[in-house]
């Protein structure tokens, strides 16, 4: 099987040399931050719904109601009307579907939810949650993550029908971290995208980690990617269902199973858009590579765990990732067709050796191994200001007009103890172009995929940038209001409940 169908070149797109880019000095990981002359970076958060637990992103529906709807990782989702009660009982329990989790830190749960575009007239949701190792996984793995379609009960709006449960992917996991999480519907083609981590532990590396390359890299796994598929037709067109990978796996790769470790539906409850980089025609394959096909639903590749995900709902629409990194550096991506993000080549704009992680070295490559470039991030930070990003939204509301068109995005915290998380803003080279690009990766060009200038964003009443909380997420109403969610323990404590939704409101 040969060809390259998208057609790229050997250019330079990795953002190495960005003066914006995060810099190594001091085997210190440090950020270029770039602060907009004359832009007052400075919002107000406005309490909406408080007590939850792990609070990890909202969601509001175009169904005329006003409702926000709030995930928490430990399984349930609550309804916030549009009158500002958060209602007492679950849109959504899956609490008993959960693996066990951690307290104290954990990467599983219920990560996401996303309405369908016609939710109105269908009441189908989508949601990405970790269950317990199924049997046909590996023993000894960690879990096993469901992406499920579920509808609304038919008689009470409030409730999901938890016997209506389809699951379109089975996806098995070696470790606990690392799952990607987010599933998030275009809004001009009407597909789910859904992202998924490279299998966990660490520099890509270990059980069920594609020797040599890693997962992200190896493009027969669905591992470190990000899938795009259509929930509306089983065939989506001309492109007919593919056989799933089988046992026909590279005698070479002793850490890869003998059978695929996930489990797909398409041809029988989704099917695969015609315009997804390998569906029609497959890749050149390499010997590197752990089985002999390459999946249909493989929109980009060369993510370590795009744990955040989003639309922008203006411009023209442009996909932003926010990827956890490993050690030193974290980034936000524009995510386009076919795109290779560079993972475990590059950490961000650096280049990376799985045996020296706290190492960048000084050279490497800026292609993946089939020659394709390497895209960068629009943002690379440091770990001087945390350990972990989250989110990346460009800003449409009309609460806060200083923010349009600027990514708001932030870090976890600077600990796994104490909550004292950060927002920040990126503004593009553009003021105001919101992410303008090629939406396929054959039409990048270095000049078209420069870095942003990013600034830390005051909160009105704090003494400085930190918050004094983990944050935890964002979400958009159907108004593009925005919400950042946080907490005060960090980890899936069910015993806690310091989870809060905050509105973001101009200052003061």
């Amino acid at each position: 099987m040969t060809g390259n169908i998208i057609g790229l070149t050997k250019m330079d797109l990795s953002n190495a040399r960005s003066p914006r880019a995060a810099a190594f000095k001091g085997n210190k990981s440090l950020t270029n931050l770039a602060p907009v002359p004359g832009f007052k970076a400075e919002i107000g958060l406005e309490l909406v719904s408080e007590n939850y637990t792990a609070p990890m992103m909202v969601a509001s529906p175009d169904d005329g109601t006003g409702r926000l709807f709030a995930v928490d990782q430990i399984g349930v989702a609550k309804i916030v009307d549009a009158d500002g009660t958060t209602l007492p009982e679950p849109f959504l329990d899956l609490r008993d579907n959960i693996v066990k989790l951690s307290p104290k830190y954990d990467e599983r749960g219920l990560l996401s939810i996303a309405f369908h575009p016609d939710y109105r007239k269908n009441g189908r949701l989508y949601v990405f949650y970790s269950a317990p190792l199924r049997p046909e996984a590996p023993g000894g793995w960690s879990c096993t993550n469901h992406i499920s379609e579920f509808r609304v009960d038919p008689d009470d709006p409030n409730r999901v029908d938890m016997s209506s449960e389809k699951v379109l992917m089975y996806i098995d996991k070696p470790y606990e971290n690392h799952n990607g999480g987010q599933l998030v519907f275009g809004p001009v083609d009407g597909y789910l995208y859904i992202s998924l981590g490279d299998g966990g532990k660490a520099n890509d590396v270990g059980n069920g980690h594609t020797p040599g390359i890693g997962n992200a890299q190896d493009l027969t796994k669905i591992y470190g990617k990000i899938l795009r598929i259509d929930v509306n037709s089983t065939t989506a067109g001309s492109v007919p269902a593919q056989k799933s990978p089988t046992g026909d796996v590279n005698v070479d790769q002793p850490e890869s199973p003998p059978e695929p470790t996930w489990t797909t539906f398409a041809g029988s409850l989704y099917g695969i858009p015609p315009d997804n980089p390998f569906a029609k025609t497959q890749p050149e394959l390499l010997d590197s590579y752990a089985y002999e096909t390459v999946p249909p639903e493989i929109y980009a590749y060369g993510l370590r765990n795009p744990a955040y995900m989003a639309f922008d709902s203006g411009g023209n629409n442009a996909l932003f990732v926010g990827e956890a990194g490993q050690n030193l550096f974290e980034s936000v991506d524009i995510i386009v067709r076919g795109g290779n993000y560079g993972w475990n080549i590059h950490e961000g704009t650096h280049c990376f050796d799985t045996k020296k992680p706290l190492q960048p070295p000084e050279s490497c490559r800026t292609t993946g191994y089939r020659d394709e470039p390497l895209i960068g991030p629009i943002f690379e930070g440091g770990h001087d200001l945390g350990l972990v990003i989250v989110g990346g939204y460009l800003y449409r509301g009309p609460s806060v007009p200083e923010l349009q068109g600027r990514c708001i995005f932030g870090y976890w915290g600077d600990s796994r103890l104490v909550g004292n998380g950060i927002l920040l803003v990126a503004t593009p080279p553009e003021e105001g172009a919101g992410g303008e690009r090629p939406m396929d990766a054959s039409g990048l060009t270095p000049e078209g995929n420069t870095m942003w200038r990013a600034q830390k964003l005051k909160v009105t009443g704090k003494k400085d940038e930190f918050l004094g909380m983990f944050v935890r997420g964002f979400g958009e109403d159907i108004n593009r209001d925005m919400y950042v969610v946080t907490n005060d323990t960090g980890g899936p404590d069910a015993s806690t409940s310091t989870g809060k939704v905050w509105k973001i409101v101009p200052p003061g």
